[in-house]
């Protein structure tokens, strides 16, 4: 292996592949679903949907030019792993690690 390689079990070192957009969509995705459930919704979530951008909703990447999204996502994933948690949902758990190990 050659010194410019990247390496597979290397982090943080190329998003070459990766959509961090889409991956933080899955995760918002997965928010909103659980938070139809009554009894997971609450003030905090309250708050933070209103500050879904419009990018997310026109699921246009490139109208996100600041990564407002991706920012939302990285920014609330101890809560919102709290949330899928308590919800027991592995589909959510698993869209927040990815984009958590991919982007965040």
């Amino acid at each position: 292996m050659s010194k410019f390689e990247i390496r597979v079990d290397e982090s943080y070192v190329s998003f070459k592949n990766i959509n961090c957009f889409e991956n933080a969509c899955e995760v918002i995705d997965n928010m909103l679903r659980v938070l139809e459930e009554p009894k997971n919704m609450n003030i905090y979530w309250k708050k933070i949907i209103p500050m879904i951008p419009k990018a997310y909703y026109d699921r246009d990447p490139k109208s996100d030019t600041k990564e407002e999204l991706l920012y939302l996502v990285c920014s609330n994933s101890f809560y919102l792993i709290e949330l899928f948690e308590k919800a027991e949902d592995e589909q959510a758990i698993n869209a927040l690690e990815k984009c958590e190990q991919e982007c965040c």
